[in-house]
């Protein structure tokens, strides 16, 4: 049997400061491995300092770290996919036990949980907003995830090769990690250490910005992937107003015989008539939601599992 592929995609912006090491650490822990440094518009020196660390370095103009991945991923062709950030902030010499729990599982996706050497690793505010995404998205998809952001992963062909990335920015782990849960992929997780960035670099991570992307992803995907959850809330929400107008002027209406507020009426009616429909398109979205997941699924199981 021959030896898989092995590639590794690394996303870089004005990384010169950490991408050879990166490069010159995944190389040593697996010295069989294709890297491919993808940079999205650097300014200084990360493309020549990739190459010169033996890098493929390649080009992706449309800005974000999801346009890359989105790129890598249709572009390399590999049986294990390995993507790690360009920053120097993870620890390369956890990849091969990451590899080996991909292979021996098998599994198609292994998530580095990181584990932090230093106090300062994360940055303000960080760890708590990704336990807080880390529970929500648990709760609503219903499959537990400890790091959700992380951008250590290992995967098969199979996973990436199914995997629309329509996320444009740092939203892109969500949408891996919902992935995930939606094909129901067997994944493991493997502790990795997460330190500093080198000095020179800078994280390109907007904490409230890209918090509130974060966010809005996980409401889309909860809107596209759980409707019937999303437009049963909007729906009950909807019908407890329209109850609480409704109640006192049925109570009226039955002591008096008039309706003495027309216009609450008719609100508390549309109120009524609104949550039905909400629901009535929860169980549509629902039955849609449902052939795209087959369709999904039977794309995933067209490739072999990885060797």
């Amino acid at each position: 049997m021959t030896e898989p592929v092995i590639a590794a995609i690394v996303p870089c912006y004005n990384e010169e400061a950490a991408v050879g090491q990166v490069v010159s650490d995944l190389r040593s822990a697996v010295p069989d491995i294709v890297v491919y440094v993808y940079d999205n518009n650097s300014t200084d020196r990360t493309v020549d300092v990739a190459a010169q660390a033996g890098a493929i370095v390649r080009q992706e103009r449309l800005k974000g770290k999801g346009n890359v991945v989105r790129r890598a991923f249709a572009d390399v062709d590999a049986d294990i996919y390995v993507m790690i950030d360009g920053d120097d902030t993870y620890d390369a010499a956890a990849l091969p036990e990451m590899i080996r729990t991909l292979r021996e599982g098998p599994y198609d996706h292994v998530l580095g949980v990181r584990d932090q050497q230093t106090e300062t690793a994360y940055r303000p505010g960080h760890e708590l907003g990704n336990k807080g995404f880390n529970w929500f998205v648990s709760s609503i998809f219903g499959d537990s995830v400890t790091d959700m952001l992380s951008g250590y992963r290992v995967m098969s062909r199979r996973f990436v090769k199914s995997f629309p990335a329509a996320s444009r920015e740092f939203e892109i782990e969500t949408e891996l990690t919902v992935h995930v849960m939606n094909v129901r992929a067997p994944q493991a997780e493997v502790s990795v250490g997460f330190k500093d960035r080198p000095a020179g670099s800078e994280s390109k991570l907007r904490t409230y910005h890209d918090g509130f992307r974060i966010l809005g992803l996980i409401g889309q995907l909860v809107r596209h992937e759980r409707p019937l959850f999303f437009y049963g809330i909007v729906g009950a929400v909807l019908f407890v107003l329209g109850v609480i107008l409704g109640i006192p002027l049925v109570v009226e209406f039955v002591q008096t015989g008039f309706v003495p507020r027309l216009p609450t009426a008719i609100l508390a009616t549309g109120l009524g008539v609104s949550a039905a429909l909400s629901w009535a398109i929860g169980f549509v979205l629902d039955g849609v939601r449902r052939a795209r997941s087959e369709v999904s699924r039977l794309t995933y199981l067209q490739y072999s599992p990885v060797r």
